[in-house]
């Protein structure tokens, strides 16, 4: 079931990624950070006030490092995202379930197991055969950039697995999360003109970003929480896939054999996953 929350969440935000594309045709990318984060800001409010929890934390230094760590990620991706080609800058950005299994074993002392390896590296050359990407010799700083927005999502989903493992409900988690999100948005959207009027088209838009965003935010979080991280890490590769079909069905997009392999490749790495995650991990050596 923990599987599924995380395939949801791919979804949701392969939908989010489709409002985005749609959205920055009219507003600049601070602006659709900044309504990513407030929007999503707005829902989890309205939740937590719902379910009867405070707003407040006690783990506020988890909630703040889940914070920083996942909007400037965000922030590393959009600026890959304007300096790279599209494919190149989501390769990037999908490298986050790599850093996790390293996080797990340089900060954790645990050990995924060579299997759990095997299917996220599968994982990621699925993405690498369906995006294709390119990189030329004058955008290595925009490679490092986006690279290191992988590295900082991969914090992100760890304090997420960790603020889960203390009792934080995932709709605080979310809240904070978006609290920041839309802080840095704010800021960004300020310092490149402001926010501008909006149409009904470009106001459903922008809700559309915050709404998808805010509840895959929320499935991911229940997925981290109650589910193993490196196969909740693996799922997220499925956002490719989601992506690349909305892709076809909206924009006539043409999908070659490749990137049909890729996705088969994406498909048996989720399956690798989800059989070998079900052995108990090898116990670490003691000295």
């Amino acid at each position: 079931m923990q599987s599924l929350w995380m395939i949801a969440a791919s979804l949701l935000f392969a939908c989010m990624g489709v409002c985005v594309k749609l959205g920055s045709a009219h507003l600049a990318t601070g602006e659709l950070v900044f309504y990513r984060g407030f929007v999503g800001f707005v829902m989890m409010l309205a939740l937590i006030r719902w379910q009867g929890i405070p707003w407040r934390t006690p783990h506020w230094r988890m909630q703040l490092s889940r914070g920083f760590s996942g909007t400037i990620s965000l922030m590393c991706y959009f600026f890959a995202l304007g300096v790279l080609p599209l494919a190149t800058a989501v390769t990037l950005s999908y490298t986050s379930p790599l850093f996790v299994a390293l996080l797990l074993i340089l900060w954790f002392g645990e050990r995924p197991g060579r299997g759990a390896f095997a299917a996220i590296a599968l994982g990621f050359a699925g993405v690498v055969m369906l995006l294709k990407p390119t990189l030329q010799p004058d955008q290595w700083f925009g490679a490092l950039v986006g690279m290191t927005g992988g590295m900082l999502a991969s914090i992100a989903y760890i304090n997420v697995r960790e603020l889960g493992r203390v009792g934080e409900p995932e709709a605080r988690t979310v809240l904070w999360f978006s609290f920041v999100t839309s802080l840095f948005g704010l800021g960004w959207a300020m310092l490149s003109g402001g926010l501008h009027p909006m149409d009904a088209r470009t106001l459903a838009i922008v809700l559309g970003v915050g709404g998808f965003g805010g509840f895959a935010q929320l499935a991911m979080t229940r997925a981290y929480r109650y589910g193993k991280t490196v196969v909740s890490a693996n799922l997220s590769y499925s956002t490719v896939i989601f992506s690349s079909l909305f892709g076809v069905a909206l924009w006539d997009e043409r999908l070659p054999w490749a990137s049909l392999l890729g996705i088969a490749t994406i498909i048996a790495s989720g399956v690798l996953i989800s059989v070998v995650s079900r052995r108990p991990a090898p116990a670490l050596e003691s000295d």
